[in-house]
């Protein structure tokens, strides 16, 4: 099967614009003939939703929590991208453009980077619009900060709640379509298959979480906002309930998965303390604005830290390694996360962790307070810092905050076309669940930019011209024979999985997925750790079906049943993730392969033989999947061993 991206012909800065011209058009009065499915209400979900109902679409929306304001999205703290130039320091959406391309490591397609870089100065204009409260400067002019991977500040912030106020932002707009009727809201309702009729997506398969009732809805188009998969990791800075499970069915019934090795670990975060926890916490990367990373710069002074025989004010400024700033003097903190979480690992790696564990560096704001002064600093980082002093019962104005990568964001999903079509006709895919705009390494603050431009100005357009060609404003047959045969197979799922009656829980399973994934799968791979990894979730798939407990009954809120169907899920995602990590054996962002690195460590990528994206195609359980190659063209950037010295 060939992969068409449906990538316009033309310049690149005309592209997005020619192409909504020639995008066909449903006209106001057939709009209303037409229903949408939006899986998820995140910022990609919610605002597509609000949008499409805006435009006069019949919306269903559905998410597992109880409100859609609850979406992970809400914790994204540090900002949202925007190409204004507001602070005169040379910014510009080409500029924007070049840093993700770039950030990526040369991974992404050009023309999705320039679109998302092009709308990204209407998000701000919408945004304020609906009141998002941004951070101003004195005149009242917007503010903004820096963040990794640029050397411009052009990230728009609500001091650490960026992600919860732009998402209230949509919420709002979401429930006026509600409260209008053209959004039907299902919240608690979780998406366990999608309904294909002559291989288009009809409509989809849903479990109600409070009756265990499965249910089946019909609609023209679906559209899938439902997040990254980072929790197949276990220990992730992602919500408890994030899972796979909505794009992993849809792969299923013939959706391709594109790069699903690539994932960003966060290099701020707060480090591990031990097996009991269930979930990591993010520390925004604004934080290294103004903070300074360093370690102590022998072993012998880091093994006294740990000991608690020295406090971290006890060594002196000539023993400290400010390791990222002496390695990238043009970036210093503010290199890209893979960057930045590769070097961490490392130090601790030779030794000079700080913490009881060693794994953790110091991310220290002394500088910053002399400098500003404490209200300052607060005024900024407030919330991040009580946060961490909550958790930690370190106060961090008074001495470093400990930090260590984390798994955070996944940069693979569903492959989508320039339309954000999946490879099943009627089946979309926005947001974080799709893989087309950050490469193999998101840069901060994109990842909001992603979701709300996909939602307000990319879907609405694009949305429309497939519903043109369907040539019938007829509803979807919700008697059609394949809604039951659908529902049916997801109640033999269901009941195959409360059959289960061993003596492992479905946590234990988990964390043991985690733990492989992590070793073998994560900062770092190579071909004999990911071939060890490939045999050990393949047994650990066989321990779950043969040795988990599922307790409880369907009719039911029942958290054990639930958790059960995302990790299945997740054992059969973790297997290609692994398989993607082995065939792809150069370097790339956050796919570091231990084989291919240059002399100073860092990735080095082969775009001779794999500048492509790697779409893989499911061909039944226990089968090898198929990979299809999307080559991956550069007319505009030029491919370099990506610096940031």
């Amino acid at each position: 099967m060939m992969l068409d991206s449906k990538i316009p012909e033309g310049p690149l800065a005309e592209k997005w614009s020619k192409h909504k011209f020639n995008l066909k058009l449903v006209n106001p009065a057939n709009k209303r003939k037409f229903t949408i499915i939006v899986v998820g209400t995140g910022l990609a979900g919610a605002s597509a939703a609000a949008s499409l109902a805006e435009l006069g679409y019949n919306v269903k929306t559905f998410c597992y929590q109880d409100s859609p304001r609850r979406a992970h999205s809400i914790a994204a703290q540090g900002g949202i991208n925007a190409a204004k130039n507001y602070q005169n320091d040379g910014d510009s959406v080409y500029r924007l453009f070049y840093d993700t391309i770039k950030g990526g490591d040369y991974r992404a397609r050009e023309a999705n980077v320039y679109r998302l870089a092009e709308v990204s100065v209407n998000i701000i204009d919408q945004c304020v619009a609906q009141g998002v409260p941004f951070a101003r400067e004195y005149g009242g002019l917007l503010d903004n900060r820096s963040f990794g991977g640029a050397q411009v500040s052009r990230t728009f912030y609500a001091r650490g709640q960026t992600g919860q106020q732009l998402l209230l932002g949509a919420y709002s707009a979401l429930n006026r379509q509600i409260n209008a009727g053209k959004v039907t809201s299902y919240t608690r309702h979780e998406m366990l298959d999608v309904v294909m009729i002559d291989g288009h997506a009809k409509g989809i398969v849903t479990r109600d979480l409070k009756t265990g009732k499965i249910e089946s809805h019909e609609g023209h188009a679906v559209l899938l906002c439902t997040g990254g998969y980072g929790n197949v990791f276990f220990l992730s800075t992602n919500a408890m309930g994030c899972n796979v499970t909505a794009a992993w069915r849809a792969h299923k019934r013939g959706a391709f998965f594109a790069n699903p090795c690539y994932t960003q670990i966060h290099p701020t975060c707060i480090p591990v303390t031990g097996d009991h926890q269930s979930k990591l916490t993010l520390m925004s990367e604004s934080l290294r604005n103004d903070g300074r990373v360093w370690v102590p710069k022998t072993v012998d002074l880091a093994e006294k830290l740990r000991k608690g025989e020295l406090k971290p004010s006890d060594i002196k400024e000539d023993d400290r390694d400010y390791f990222l700033e002496r390695k990238y003097p043009s970036f210093g903190n503010l290199v890209p996360r893979d960057v930045a979480s590769r070097n961490a690992k490392m130090m601790c790696d030779e030794g000079r962790g700080v913490g009881k564990t060693g794994l953790a560096v110091f991310l220290d704001f002394a500088d910053a307070i002399q400098r500003m002064g404490e209200d300052t600093v607060r005024a900024k980082y407030g919330n991040l810092f009580d946060m961490y002093y909550q958790i930690t019962d370190e106060n961090p104005y008074q001495q470093p905050m400990r930090i260590y990568p984390a798994v955070h964001y996944t940069m693979g999903g569903l492959w989508v076309d320039y339309n954000l079509m999946t490879s099943i006709p009627g089946l979309y895919a926005l947001g974080e669940c799709n893989f087309s705009d950050h490469g193999a390494n998101r840069l901060g603050a994109s990842a909001l930019m992603q979701g709300l431009a996909d939602g307000y100005f990319v879907i609405p357009y694009t949305v429309g011209d497939y519903l043109t060609s369907l040539g019938s404003f007829a509803p979807v047959d919700k008697n059609h024979p394949a809604f039951e045969a659908t529902r049916k197979e997801v109640e033999g799922k269901v009941n195959k999985l409360l059959s289960l009656k061993g003596s492992k829980t479905v946590d234990d399973i988990h964390k043991k997925l985690g733990h492989i994934m992590w070793e073998y799968c994560g900062m770092a791979r190579n071909e004999e750790g990911l071939k060890k990894a490939k045999g050990m979730i393949q047994e650990l798939r066989k321990e779950f079906w043969s040795d988990v407990t599922v307790l409880g009954e369907n009719e039911e809120l029942n958290l054990s049943l639930e958790k059960a169907g995302r990790v299945a899920d997740f054992l059969e995602l973790g297997e290609l993730m692994v398989d993607d990590a082995l065939n792809r054996s150069e370097s790339c962002g956050g796919h570091f392969r231990e084989e291919s690195a240059t002399p100073e460590g860092e990735a080095k990528r082969d775009d001779e033989n794999f500048a492509y994206v790697a779409a893989w195609q499911y061909n039944g359980d226990n089968q090898p999947e198929t990979l299809h190659k999307e080559p991956l063209v550069f007319e505009n950037v030029k491919l370099t061993q990506r610096s940031y010295k």
